[in-house]
């Protein structure tokens, strides 16, 4: 993509563009080209775990600290998958609370806890991204009531939330549906992008959490749907 339509399409200034290129191409996601950028990811790795795990990890460290503060002892609440709710499971750890989630690596960091009590909700493991997912996981998710989901998502604008993966997105809605609250946690990267699926309106999610360095122009969007924002 050129410089210009990067600029345009996440509404950001062209030192803003070109810091986060700097990075990401530092940890080996693009090659900066040109009058643009080149993506050094195939749709493949797009959609593996540990590949996801090294973008932003500074920022998702942060935006998984204040997610969790958001969580009371006592509550249940739907983790669902991906690496910057992995972050938040890792502050939840020690905490007294019920977890569900479809995210075998999310389940993992809870391991060795001795207050949180975990449920898995079964169905197809899908491979590298380990969630779970299909008729069996909804069904389980249908027959749940939760306080919270905290859960990432492909895409974020003015238009709703959307994800690029048209297997998890059912899953992803009877998530929704479970939860009395619904948080995303979604480092500046999401916002302006417009993934192939649409999951939800704004005006279904409660909150959003991110890093500080979020354009002025989509804080100013969230706040006239009434979702709530922190920055991390």
């Amino acid at each position: 993509m050129n410089f210009e339509n990067l600029c345009e399409r996440f509404h950001a200034s062209k030192s803003s563009i070109r810091r986060d290129l700097i990075e990401l191409e530092g940890k080996g996601v693009l090659r900066r080209v040109h009058g643009g950028a080149i993506s050094l990811q195939t749709r493949d790795e797009m959609l593996d775990f540990k590949r996801l795990s090294i973008s932003c990890p500074d920022e998702k460290v942060r935006i998984g600290k204040a997610a969790a503060l958001l969580v009371k002892d006592g509550q249940t609440v739907i983790l669902g998958g991906g690496s910057t709710v992995a972050e938040v499971a890792k502050n939840l750890s020690n905490r007294l609370i019920q977890i569900v989630t479809n995210s075998v690596p999310v389940a993992q960091i809870f391991w060795d806890s001795k207050q949180a009590e975990v449920t898995l909700t079964g169905g197809y493991l899908y491979p590298r991204l380990g969630v779970q997912l299909g008729p069996i996981c909804e069904r389980m998710l249908n027959s749940v009531s939760a306080d919270l989901l905290i859960m990432g998502i492909g895409g974020v604008t003015a238009s709703g939330i959307s994800d690029s993966n048209s297997l998890i997105v059912e899953s992803i809605r009877a998530m929704i549906r479970a939860a009395r609250k619904v948080i995303i946690v979604a480092d500046r990267s999401k916002f302006g992008q417009d993934s192939m699926i649409h999951v939800a309106t704004l005006n279904e999610i409660d909150e959003i959490v991110s890093d500080k360095d979020l354009d002025p122009e989509f804080q100013l969007m969230l706040k006239n749907n009434e979702v709530d924002c922190i920055l991390a």
